[in-house]
């Protein structure tokens, strides 16, 4: 899909959702074909004419001042992540010629490898489409459902849309499914030339059915920090906070931490977890320890 079409379905679909009421219009008359607003009542809503905003419905973008951005997204009540996705696909839109970020390296740095294993608690790096890149020793055991059935280098979104048992994992199954969806998307709109992720998107429309719907809503979505239900198979059901850093000296990489509540069933449990992970001290070590 062109970042033109891009442009168009997501605009489209942002009105769509939104009624004359929710918007503090008035409503005429019975033989409303819309349940969403009409193209004139964004732009009256936005402040500008039906004939540029039908030209922005189209991709037709040019010049778009930061004004009038600001009144589409007062006129479609769009959050921060789809104010920024709309920033995005405008920019995207005006541009003649592709322009790519650098691929996103999928080796992570010495540096913060050291930061991965010196961490008390599961952590692990990923990239925009969810290529788990490397994880802590707690990291990955917190995760081990992902690399047992998909390897040593798992995507999660792979596993949320097309391992079968992954719903036995993730408590929340269907908002995982959709706010995973809806990160891709919001990264198709930070980078809509990369190769690497066309092709996840792709694989995953051709071999999941809900991905397929979940894509075509055009819902897209931070994912900065938040709270994780998993039930795991060794220490039963967690419920974790997490947050995600994002590593400017590595673009495109993402730094996910996850923590348990003081005193919290969460805490034990990741304890019995890492007792349970833990390496065996090595003959030096023992050897320190009795001199």
């Amino acid at each position: 899909m062109t970042p033109k079409e891009e442009m168009r379905d997501f605009l489209t679909t942002r009105r769509a959702r939104i009624t004359p009421e929710q918007a503090g219009l008035p409503v005429y008359g019975a033989n409303r074909r819309v349940t969403g607003l009409r193209r004139e009542e964004v732009a009256l809503l936005a402040g500008i004419s039906v004939e540029y905003y039908t030209r922005l419905e189209r991709g037709n973008v040019g010049a778009v001042s930061e004004g009038v951005l600001d009144g589409l997204t007062h006129a479609l009540q769009l959050d921060e992540a789809e104010r920024d996705h709309l920033f995005r696909l405008v920019q995207t839109s005006a541009t003649r010629k592709p322009s790519r970020r650098q691929p996103t390296r999928r080796r992570v740095r010495p540096t913060i490898q050291r930061m991965l294993e010196l961490m008390p608690f599961p952590a692990y790096v990923r990239n925009g489409r969810f290529d788990v890149l490397a994880a802590n020793e707690l990291g990955r055991a917190l995760y081990s459902p992902l690399y047992d059935a998909l390897g040593d280098d798992p995507n999660s979104a792979r596993y949320v849309f097309l391992v079968p048992d992954a719903h036995e994992f993730f408590t929340d199954f269907s908002r995982i499914q959709r706010d995973s969806v809806a990160y891709l998307r919001a990264e198709a709109g930070r980078d809509p030339f990369s190769k690497e992720l066309t092709e996840l998107i792709g694989e995953l429309s051709t071999r999941s059915e809900t991905f397929r719907q979940l894509w075509a809503a055009h819902d897209v979505r931070h994912h900065r920090a938040g709270t994780k239900r998993l039930h795991h198979p060794l220490v039963g059901d967690l419920e974790l906070d997490f947050e995600a850093f994002d590593l400017p000296a590595d673009e495109g990489q993402r730094l996910n931490v996850y923590t348990a509540p003081p005193d919290s069933e969460a805490e034990q449990a990741l304890a019995l977890l890492a007792s349970w992970t833990a390496r065996p001290p090595t003959d030096s070590t023992q050897e320190n320890r009795l001199s």
